[in-house]
């Protein structure tokens, strides 16, 4: 027999049933909270499989209205734009970026002509999808050039927006391009394309499946640690983002995502600004593989996503927002 007084407060009061816990729930997610990336490839009537990826694909540009029609339904907010570029128009300075009939470009003018405002347009800034090397920046006998880099990303960050992007995603890292690029826009009346930058990006293991989808991932000579941040550190993040903030960003982005919970609190907790986390896709393809093998349950999506607005995400960037209504 058990014996003993029993605690006069009982927090699984508020456990005890279904309508009770969602009283007092502390973290809530909607469409609103996701933004979809939509990988694209050249041709036409293609919806191609990615192999790194399970469900997600590369599409031409006749195809993205589907996906578009998709989101916009779900009540997504936002697309994220991601070209799978030919090997053919690939160099060494990644000059397909500047072409104004560039995949990403031609897939900004179609969706602005379509929809006008109904969803808003991401696009990164970076030249790694452009360069025969794999980098996100010019690369000279083996180092890779920050200024002279930044150099193209102004040219890219005009043209994305003369096209009619609305958030541009400097993903490069290299330091100082956030002014750069600001004042770049500002000279060229684009004050209200807005900035999101990936302030604090780490040189993660967590990548190799998105190289695969955007055609570098064999490319890639060395690594990208002399740009990316250190996985090791938590408090450069924090000088990261104060710089990007100084500089203009209107939001910043920590990626990859769960592995770094911590840094997107500590993000949140000290700026007060719009944090972003990207549920990267070597953590998506973890899950969804585990998924498909039954080593676990598909509720762990949902479990994953919580985390991020418990952590303090405002949004989330993730392969699973055009299945948000049913994960939801």
């Amino acid at each position: 027999m058990i014996t003993g007084k029993y605690p006069s407060l009982r927090l699984r009061r508020n456990r005890k049933s279904n309508w009770a816990r969602r009283l007092v729930e502390e973290n809530y997610l909607s469409a609103s909270d996701f933004i979809l990336p939509i990988f694209l490839i050249n041709g036409k009537n293609k919806k191609q499989s990615i192999n790194s990826m399970p469900d997600v694909y590369r599409y031409t540009l006749d195809k993205i209205g589907y996906v578009i029609d998709k989101a916009i339904q779900k009540g997504l907010p936002m697309v994220a734009l991601f070209p799978y570029t030919q090997q053919i128009k690939k160099d060494t300075f990644g000059t397909e970026a500047l072409n104004e009939n560039n995949l990403i470009c031609k897939a900004i003018q179609l969706i602005k002509k379509k929809y006008k405002n109904e969803i808003g347009i991401m696009c990164d800034v970076a030249l790694d999808p452009y360069t025969s090397h794999g980098h996100d920046g010019i690369l000279k006998f083996g180092k890779i050039l920050n200024d002279e880099t930044i150099e193209i990303l102004i040219k890219q960050s005009l043209l994305q927006a003369e096209m009619g992007c609305d958030v541009l995603a400097p993903s490069d890292m290299m330091d100082g391009r956030i002014g750069k690029i600001r004042k770049a826009l500002d000279k060229k009346n684009f004050k209200d394309t807005q900035i999101l930058s990936y302030a604090a990006k780490y040189a993660s293991n967590f990548y190799g499946p998105f190289r695969d989808a955007v055609g570098s991932k064999n490319l890639l000579k060395g690594n990208k640690k002399t740009y990316q941040m250190d996985f090791k550190n938590s408090d450069e993040a924090l000088r990261e983002v104060a710089l990007d903030i100084k500089e203009g960003a209107d939001m910043v982005m920590v990626k990859p995502g769960l592995p770094y919970l911590d840094i997107i609190k500590s993000i949140k907790e000290k700026f007060k600004i719009p944090v972003l986390a990207y549920q990267v896709s070597g953590e998506y393809s973890l899950l969804s593989n585990s998924i498909k093998k039954r080593l676990v349950n598909k509720d762990i999506i949902f479990e994953s996503l919580v985390a991020f607005k418990r952590a303090g995400a405002n949004a989330i960037i993730t392969y699973y927002a055009d299945r948000i209504d049913k994960i939801l």
